[in-house]
């Protein structure tokens, strides 16, 4: 009997011991799982995205973030047919378009400026516009270089009596949104004839994708002007003009100046889960005497994903967790890595306004943030 009941007990040791095995084995593999995450959109913060999934992937070497900079129209579709698990966009939205994605969260990422490039010989002057003038310019109304209007805002430069070549977006783009939103705001004939949009029917000048390609056809065309959000402008040492805001100061754009514009914008954001539709730091700035220093073409840019994550395919999740803390890390440890890269960390009020809408992400009805 007592070695029956020897016998006896060894096995329940066995199988307590082959239970405890199998549990870490399924805990350690869990652990080591390689998890994809895949993103699209906007080319305006894709050099801090890019920097944000070089760094996460230092301390998390199981996640792995792939981003396309397709523009933020690409970006919009491939969240609306549910291709990616996350997409970015400079422009939040449409009520049609979010009625159209139930469950859609907006979550700002940083801010920026976009500004005017412009490749002029000769001249290494930092060159001084208003909205008026950039207005006419990209409508075809102002076609040299040295057209009075230009020249009495640019005292004392040498500018020359050269044809003004147009470059523009050709696909759809958020940066070509908040563009064609502060002209629109500046400009009643603008507004009239293109208004706003990430696409318009441009009147004339030579389209390029992405602000990488609107950089390099400006880089390799003499006498032309663009607009770029303000990193690849620096990044590929390409002069940028100031712009005159409503204070009537000419705002030489920086960190510094894109920090004023959101803080005298003082936006109110409507929660994660609702219409960021009518969110815009342009339309608010714009005529706003009182934003002294405030550089007035600047603008978030988002994140857009679901609310509930079971709704994407082949979502798990694993897949779900590690997305969600990927985004938590971003708006905070990532906030660092903005202003050597020329975005404006996240004021504090914005990432807790984040924080919030982070801790509605679901994963079949359970929040995946449990802090």
């Amino acid at each position: 009997m007592k070695s029956r009941s020897k016998i006896t007990v060894a096995i329940i040791i066995l199988t307590m011991i082959a239970v405890s095995v199998i549990a870490y084995q399924t805990l350690v593999s869990q652990e080591e799982r390689e998890v994809s995450l895949n993103g699209a959109g906007a080319t305006f913060p894709f050099p801090l995205i890019d920097k944000w999934i070089a760094e996460y992937h230092k301390i998390k070497l199981k996640v792995l973030v792939n981003y396309q900079a397709i523009g933020s129209g690409g970006g919009i579709r491939a969240h609306m047919e549910k291709t990616v698990h996350f997409a970015a966009t400079d422009v939040p939205l449409s009520d049609a378009q979010f009625r159209n994605a139930t469950g859609t969260l907006h979550i700002p990422l940083t801010i920026g400026g976009v500004v005017p490039i412009y490749n002029l010989p000769g001249v290494s002057y930092s060159l001084n516009f208003t909205g008026e003038i950039l207005a006419k310019v990209f409508l075809g109304k102002i076609t040299k270089w040295n057209d009075p209007s230009i020249k009495t805002i640019n005292p004392g430069v040498n500018l020359p009596d050269k044809e003004i070549i147009v470059v523009h977006r050709s696909d759809g783009s958020g940066t070509t949104f908040i563009w064609t939103s502060y002209l629109s705001a500046i400009s009643q004939e603008w507004r009239e004839i293109v208004g706003k949009g990430t696409s318009v029917k441009w009147p004339v000048g030579l389209g390029a994708k992405g602000n990488d390609g609107v950089a390099a056809l400006v880089q390799q065309t003499p006498y032309s002007i663009g607009y770029v959000e303000f990193t690849y402008a620096k990044k590929n040492n390409l002069p940028y003009g100031r712009i005159q805001n409503a204070a009537g100061e000419f705002v030489e754009p920086s960190i510094e100046s894109f920090r004023k514009a959101a803080a005298a914008a003082a936006v109110a954001l409507p929660r994660g889960d609702e219409s960021w539709s009518r969110v815009s730091i342009v339309d608010i700035i714009v005529h706003n005497r009182e934003a002294r220093g405030a550089y007035p073409i600047t603008s978030f840019s988002y994140i857009i994903m679901y609310r509930e994550l079971s709704v994407l395919p082949n979502m798990d999740e694993d897949t779900a967790r590690a997305l969600v803390y990927f985004l938590w890390w971003c708006i905070h440890d990532g906030q660092s890595y903005a202003a050597d890269l020329y975005y404006v960390p996240l004021p504090d009020e914005v990432i807790r306004h984040n924080e919030e809408t982070i801790k509605l992400i679901t994963f079949n009805g359970r929040r995946v943030y449990r802090g």
